[in-house]
This record gives C-alpha cells, structure tokens and sequence, in this order.
C-alpha cells in the first residue's frame, strides 16, 4: 500500500555520506552529475541537457520530500540522490496490502565503483525498517543494469520477477527486474530482534 512519507527533516549519515533532503543550493551539484549522458537513462530518464531541467527536477524533489540528496563529506558536494518511490508491489495482488516503498538511486559516474551506492542503500534500508516501520522495501534495475544490479544483491534483496516497465522521459518500454527485502529477512541478516 503506498502512502506518503516526508524525509525534509531526516539526515542519515555513513562513514562517506551525508543523505539530506535536498536544498536549493544544490543546483550546479545535481546538474553535474545528471548531464552526463548515461546516468539518467540507467534510472529512466535522460541526461539534463539546460540547467533549467535541473531547476526543475530540483524543485520536484524539494517539494515532493521523498528523495535524499548524497552529500559526499570529503569532496563537499552533492553526488547523487536516493528516493523512496511508490513500489511495483502496488500493481501485484500478491504485494499490494504491504506497506513499502521502492528504493531508487542515481550517483555520479565520477564515483561509481566506490561501494557508496551500498552504502547510502543500507543506511536507508535501516531507516525504513526502524524508523518508517516498513514491511518491504523494493528495488528494480533494468536488465542490462549491472552495476545496480550488483547493488541490489550487496544489499540483500530477493528476486522476484522481470517486468516491462514504460520509461515515460525516455518514451520507450524496457524489461526490468523486481526485487523485495522483508523485514524479518533484514532483521534476521543484520542480527536484530523483532520488536
């Protein structure tokens, strides 16, 4: 079941990140990252081509209140974000009465290969499971998606099945891979006590 949340007032912090609801003068950050072409179409859409289209996406986020910003403590600048979105679950009878919410993320090609992608996703997974008090969360990447792939697998998710899934910036279906975490499984890799 999909249901608002509100991440405004939230900072979580890892050994490399600050994750941070996203601020105005975040703008030259996002739109470095996201006018690489490359980054965007692995999420769906395509690269920023005007820094007004990142304005824009910026207010989006800003007023949405569902998307972390990735706050790089070392090098001061935003390198990514990472939003709790409505899930796939809500279009699967077998999902739908779970409350979850899908994890998605974007990083800077400058910094993939780094292991912050885990990082930021266990960090968030711990937030939704404690403090959101979430069933599920879950995830998806594209198929021919490996690096996220990978994320996802680091981070303990299950495969459940592929999909077709309509990209609605990029104008174009493309096959996707569903997966699921549990809370009991997240508890029960992460050896904590179901309260």
């Amino acid at each position: 079941m999909d249901f608002k949340i509100d991440v405004s007032n939230t900072t979580i912090e890892t050994k490399r990140l600050l994750l941070r609801p996203f601020e105005k003068s975040d703008l030259n950050d996002l739109f470095t990252y996201a006018s690489v072409p490359g980054v965007g179409e692995m999420a769906g859409w395509g690269h920023h081509d005007s820094i007004e289209t990142s304005q824009n996406i910026l207010d989006m986020f800003i007023e949405e209140k569902e998307v972390f910003a990735l706050y790089h403590k070392v090098d001061s600048k935003v390198i990514g974000s990472l939003g709790l979105h409505q899930s796939w679950t809500e279009n699967d009878d077998k999902y739908k009465d779970l409350k979850v919410k899908e994890i998605g993320y974007v990083l800077s090609k400058d910094y993939w290969g780094q292991g912050l992608m885990p990082e930021a996703v266990n960090a968030v997974l711990a937030y939704c499971f404690n403090d959101l008090d979430l069933e599920a969360v879950t995830c998806s990447h594209f198929v021919y998606n490996n690096q996220s792939r990978r994320v996802i697998e680091k981070c303990g998710f299950t495969y459940v099945k592929k999909n077709v899934f309509f990209a609605k910036q990029l104008k174009k279906e493309i096959e996707d891979v569903n997966y699921i975490l549990f809370k009991e499984e997240y508890l029960k890799r992460n050896n904590k006590v179901i309260v």
